[in-house]
């Protein structure tokens, strides 16, 4: 397959590394029929996907969602699905489209005004403002910046591109914006599929220093330290990934197998029971379910036998 050919379909652990969305949410979106619930995933569902996660992080309630993408399909017939088809995004608390070269309300269908960046960074820093909004203004188009580049970063990956344009994209996005933990974190993984340990370690480490409470970090330290064949530091890893994330089904099939693996059944039992109520219909659920009865029938105490 060429370099840049598109990528035809995206497993769950993929779509979930890659975009950085919890098996619940994933769901949750599945149920309500905002993407496919095929188990695999294409190249519009993961634009959809993004735009989602977009709106969930303006905290954009799934109810406004719909009525927006409802109002969107029944205005503009020959759209039928306007998460893959439009660009969706948010404006404080309320979902905007860009439909033709213009901004538009999508329920109301009134059109706004369309502002590229550069324009709204001249109206933010318009002559009388003090040093401190100007400084306010910069940031923001920083901000602006690195998230183009993490965008590119994951389109990048996403395409199946060469292994150095992922790492320039995700480089630049962490070197505008020295807080993006996604960008590091997403630097570490390129590293770690790489199998450069080194270089996977130090970026999931430099993305705790801006996020101390990053979850996917941990985790990912955590199988870091698996496929280096440390338990103990794996182990906790992965329970730190808990600790911020508690319903973090993946990191507690991993410290279920952990357990286990290192003789500590009690442990690992508890951890597969969270585990299958956390995700009870993948693929894993069946395994952890095996793993779980074998753990209960070596565990059972027999009494003495009748004589």
């Amino acid at each position: 397959m060429p370099a840049h050919a598109t990528k035809q379909a995206y497993s769950r652990e993929e779509v979930r590394r890659l975009l950085d969305v919890s098996e619940r949410q994933l769901r949750s979106w599945e149920k309500q029929k905002f993407v496919s619930a095929s188990g695999s995933f294409n190249f519009s569902d993961m634009l959809a996907l993004r735009t989602l996660i977009g709106l969930r992080k303006s905290k954009i309630p799934a109810t406004q969602i719909r009525r927006a993408l409802d109002a969107l399909r029944a205005r503009l017939r020959d759209v039928t699905n306007p998460l893959t088809e439009l660009k969706i995004y948010s404006r404080g608390k309320k979902i905007q489209v860009q439909f033709a070269g213009q901004r538009m309300e999508p329920i109301s269908g009134q059109l706004l005004l369309d502002f590229d960046e550069a324009e709204i960074s001249k109206l933010l820093s318009f002559p009388g403002q003090n040093a401190g909004e100007n400084v306010g203004a910069r940031k923001h188009k920083s901000r602006v910046e690195a998230e183009h580049w993490f965008e590119k970063g994951l389109e990048l990956e996403q395409t199946g591109a060469p292994m150095e344009e992922i790492i320039e994209a995700y480089r630049k996005a962490s070197e505008i914006d020295p807080t993006s933990a996604g960008a590091l974190v997403n630097l570490g993984t390129v590293y770690f599929n790489a199998r450069n340990w080194r270089e996977a370690e130090q970026h999931y480490r430099k993305a705790l220093e801006v996020d101390s409470h990053y979850a996917l970090a941990y985790f990912n330290l955590g199988n870091l330290f698996d496929e280096k064949g440390d338990r103990s530091e794996a182990l906790a890893h992965y329970l730190s990934a808990i600790r911020f994330q508690s319903n973090y089904a993946d990191a507690h099939y991993n410290v279920a197998l952990l357990y286990q693996s290192t003789g500590q059944p009690l442990k690992a039992m508890g951890h597969w029971k969270l585990y299958l109520k956390l995700d009870p219909s993948s693929s894993w659920a069946a395994i952890a379910r095996r793993e779980l009865a074998k753990l209960k029938e070596s565990t059972i105490v027999r009494g003495p036998r009748p004589g």
